[in-house]
């Protein structure tokens, strides 16, 4: 197992190597000169191009990015432009927040939608499993905004849940409050897909010659279900998670704007509205750092559902 991560994240390197090669070139076509940002609309050609000299933009871009790599392998990320603060300090204000959104999602949304795909693998063709695959596709239509407007139209004008700002973590009442509107919203797309893939890949592992020795044995359809079919049809499902997690961060930044939601996307939007690029890089580099985690706790999670995968 020590080997399969560790190769794992050798070949996770040049990916991190690419997402930050290519957030770096695309924060160079921004129009806005970052030199006259950090100077400030009064000043003079000569004070903006010393503070182009000072930040070091006055350079190829080739020397700039070797820069800019060099700090980041000594984990120093710079300091934001409008704050002046160092952007680490201001992705842990901000890093914590957006754990806790994705945790408060995936709490609801994933054992729902294993749940509902379970069950409509076992009413196959009844109305129970044309309604669950209904709502399914419905899930997946959706964009993450209407359902976060709709849900601040009725449910935050109403006066029954805050639905801006984070009233503190999320173990305490009005944190749990606050969080149940974007938890909503972010999870609302994401039960769908895992319904419809559990359902899917559980109907393949029912069909199996093990499912029907175990019901032989006089096993009960329930108990071959969740005892002996559901683990071996997570495989795909586990898949289909680690990949929706990745569009849930990409998600998260549209939720976190929305409700003003105090996290890693909303700080990358305004980042980059306000031309504040160490920042913007930063809030890059951790969501893709993220991914990357994420995807090696999907690899890790294979191996143990399916140990032939760590020995091949």
């Amino acid at each position: 197992m020590a080997r399969h991560i560790a190769h794992r994240l050798m070949i996770s390197l040049p990916v991190l190597l690419g997402v930050l090669l290519i957030g770096f070139l695309l924060l160079q076509v921004v129009p806005t000169d970052p030199a006259t940002v950090v100077a400030g609309p009064t000043a003079t050609k000569a004070e903006v191009e010393a503070i182009r000299q000072q930040l070091g933009l006055d350079q190829p871009l080739w020397v700039q990015f070797a820069r800019y790599l060099g700090r980041v392998l000594q984990f120093d990320l710079g300091r934001s432009m409008i704050s002046n603060r160092p952007v680490s300090e201001e992705i842990a204000l901000t890093f914590w927040p957006t754990v806790e959104l994705m945790l408060a999602c995936l709490v609801w949304a994933v054992p729902l939608g294993i749940a509902l795909g379970t069950l409509a693998a076992r009413r196959r063709g009844t109305l129970v499993d044309r309604a669950i695959m209904a709502l399914s596709v419905m899930g997946v239509s959706v964009p993450v905004f209407w359902v976060g407007l709709l849900l601040i139209q009725y449910v935050g004008g109403a006066g029954l849940l805050p639905f801006q700002g984070r009233d503190g973590p999320i173990w305490t009442p009005a944190g749990a409050l606050s969080i149940i509107l974007p938890a909503v919203t972010l999870g609302a797309v994401f039960v769908g897909p895992v319904a419809r893939m559990t359902r899917t890949s559980l109907l393949e592992t029912l069909s199996a010659d093990y499912v029907r020795t175990a019901r032989a044995k006089g096993a009960s359809d329930w108990r071959v279900t969740l005892k002996h079919a559901l683990r071996n049809a997570m495989i795909p499902v586990v898949t289909l998670v680690g990949l929706q997690i990745g569009f849930l961060l990409g998600g998260s930044i549209v939720t976190e704007t929305m409700f003003a939601w105090p996290g890693v996307g909303r700080m990358a939007v305004g980042a980059i509205t306000s031309s504040d690029f160490p920042l913007a890089q930063g809030a890059i580099l951790i969501l893709a750092v993220g991914f990357m985690v994420i995807n090696l706790g999907v690899d890790v999670l294979y191996a143990y559902l399916d140990p032939r995968i760590a020995r091949s």
